[in-house]
């Protein structure tokens, strides 16, 4: 599958008009989807809504909710996290080992090299494989670890059973790597919700309008990238991150978080980890 972290060069350039008028047309799409006048539109409205925010220094820990209290909640446009609530899940029984006893020859696409430095280069490094030749990589690998990031495994996704958050959701997204693998600084312009299966990992937050802080460079009307690393900060480079607000949360087997529209993150797992998430596609709870 495709990458969810497109290339960023495109922002550093105007495009050519063929690749223009495509990118107008999958933005006007887009907006179709979301019921919102303009993907640009939502983007502002998004940044207005978080500046009336209060500043937070800490990321909620809640228990389960229903779909009714889970949007009541996030249309205050704050993250959360529920804790345990997808323990039950069958895949969450399961450990990493069910990997190779059972899908050792799914087909999968991994980011390799300076996936990390790369993450918004059109040359970043992606290669085919098995699970198992996944598996056998990263034990292998020393340095950054090879990633399998935002995966559409059907085989995988049997075995979760996704809350009814979001009236329009899309397909669950799975994220596999031993520890070290990260996921750096960007935000995403949908909801979300995130579930922490296996292993643990650290993110970091931080709210839409900060993102005057954050060099943001658009990938797509969705997605925009940071080149600030707030777990190595060069404030050198980029002075103006020192105003940026950053939020540490650590996920557990079993949590889920909500990252609400327009909120920066950056993921980095500390063991062996499985996660997954899906994206709304639907108008921001926090704009409704």
């Amino acid at each position: 599958m495709s990458s969810r972290l497109p290339p960023l060069e495109a922002s550093r350039a105007l495009p050519p008009d063929g690749e223009a008028a495509k990118a107008a047309a999958r933005a006007q799409r887009d907006a179709q989807v979301r019921g919102v006048p303009s993907m640009a539109w939502m983007r502002d409205a998004i940044r207005a809504a978080s500046r009336a925010l209060p500043a937070i220094d800490t990321v909620p820990r809640l228990g389960a909710l229903s779909a009714a209290q889970f949007r009541a909640r996030a249309a205050q446009g704050l993250p959360f996290l529920m804790e345990g609530v997808v323990r039950r899940w069958p895949i969450c029984a399961l450990g990493p080992q069910v990997l190779r006893e059972r899908f050792a020859g799914l087909p999968v696409r991994a980011r390799v090299g300076d996936y990390v430095g790369t993450a918004f280069a059109p040359d970043r490094a992606m290669r085919d494989m098995t699970m198992g030749e996944y598996l056998d990589l990263a034990d292998a690998t020393e340095g950054l670890p090879p990633y399998l990031g935002n995966l559409e495994l059907r085989e995988l996704n049997g075995m979760c059973h996704w809350p009814g958050y979001f009236e329009k959701m899309g397909p669950p997204r799975f994220w596999i790597g031993p520890a070290g693998t990260v996921t750096p600084l960007h935000c995403d312009f949908d909801d979300n919700i995130f579930a922490q299966l296996w292993g643990s990992k650290r993110i970091f937050l931080s709210p839409p309008h900060h993102d005057e802080f954050l060099y943001p460079r658009e990938a797509n009307a969705v997605l925009f990238g940071s080149p600030f690393d707030p777990e190595a900060p060069d404030y050198e480079r980029f002075p103006l991150a020192r105003q940026a607000s950053m939020i540490e949360v650590l996920v557990q087997p079993g949590d889920m978080l909500y990252v609400p529209a327009g909120w920066y993150h950056q993921v980095r797992a500390l063991t062996f980890s499985l996660s997954s998430n899906r994206w709304a596609r639907a108008r921001p709870l926090a704009i409704r």
